[in-house]
């Protein structure tokens, strides 16, 4: 049973890890290492990072102690990053994370999803606005530009969630 829990400052260098981790495992099957290389590097400016992560409305995934997933999003409603160490994928981590920052923001989201999360995304709702290339250290990655439109559940108002 995992748990999840805002983003604190001491989560960063953790964060930077699984990232690293996940994007070299779960998307190696649509992107070449020189792609992955430029993606996620194996390292990262730790204090931009948490500067970001700080920034935005910021979620982790803790099980047993160890984070296992995390998600952020910041204040025009761009999911920025959603990522789940690749085994413990498909245990509803990443939904639950993303239902988290859907609820924190009501409104229309954008994310820029990879090859490997759109079909993720197309689960939850989101729409395909368009694909695009994306260059990281002079390298291109395929991506999509998806989006949102958050929805009360029936019954509910604006005026019940204030």
């Amino acid at each position: 049973m995992f748990l999840i829990r805002k983003y604190q400052a001491s989560d960063c260098a953790e964060l930077a890890e699984l990232f690293y981790t996940t994007v070299h495992t779960a998307n190696a099957k649509d992107y070449s290492k020189e792609q992955l290389d430029a993606w996620a590097p194996l390292t990262r400016n730790l204090k931009e990072w948490n500067r970001s992560f700080e920034k935005h409305i910021s979620f982790v995934a803790v099980e047993n102690k160890q984070i296992v997933g995390f998600g952020d999003i910041d204040k025009t409603s761009y999911l920025d990053r959603l990522f789940v160490l690749p085994d413990y994928q498909r245990m509803g981590i990443g939904t639950a994370i993303c239902i988290k920052l859907e609820e924190a923001v009501q409104v229309t989201i954008v994310t820029h999803a990879s090859i490997s999360a759109k079909s993720f995304f197309e689960k939850r709702g989101y729409r395909v606005v368009k694909e695009q290339k994306v260059e990281r250290q002079g390298v291109f990655l395929t991506n999509f530009v998806m989006e949102y439109r958050y929805r009360l559940e029936s019954g509910d108002s604006l005026r019940d969630q204030h």
